[in-house]
């Protein structure tokens, strides 16, 4: 499982401890863009920055790499999206990973992506 940016912080919150144990339980993986988008935030706390520090430090982090590019190019010049989401999308496709979001509009288009949203599914089937 790849875990979208939007994930990670609806994990924060305090009434999404399925979501934690989810995560917990399987380790997912991470986009480096993810790592940005949250830790860039410039809203941030300081024990918000130290809680998502710490879980980036215990995560899988991919990295961006040329079939990740070449990926979210071809992604970019079949509809138009976000560069991050792109990325993010090619990502999850590069690794064949299945891509947890609640955003599942912006990535449902995309073929051969599984896309799940473990806020609106029964987080027991996305095992």
């Amino acid at each position: 499982m790849l875990i979208d940016s939007n994930i990670i912080i609806y994990a924060a919150l305090p009434d999404h401890e399925k979501l934690r144990i989810l995560i917990a339980n399987h380790a997912p993986y991470v986009s480096a863009v993810s790592y940005v988008e949250v830790l860039g935030y410039a809203g941030l706390t300081e024990e918000e920055r130290q809680h998502f520090t710490a879980f980036f430090e215990a995560a899988t982090i991919l990295s961006i790499t040329e079939p990740i590019l070449e990926q979210a190019i071809k992604l970019r010049q079949l509809k138009k999206m976000t560069l991050g989401d792109s990325l993010v999308a090619g990502t999850a496709l590069v690794h064949s990973l299945v891509l947890l979001t609640h955003n599942k509009k912006d990535f449902e288009w995309i073929p051969n992506l599984i896309v799940k949203d473990p806020l609106m599914e029964d987080l027991n089937e996305l095992t």
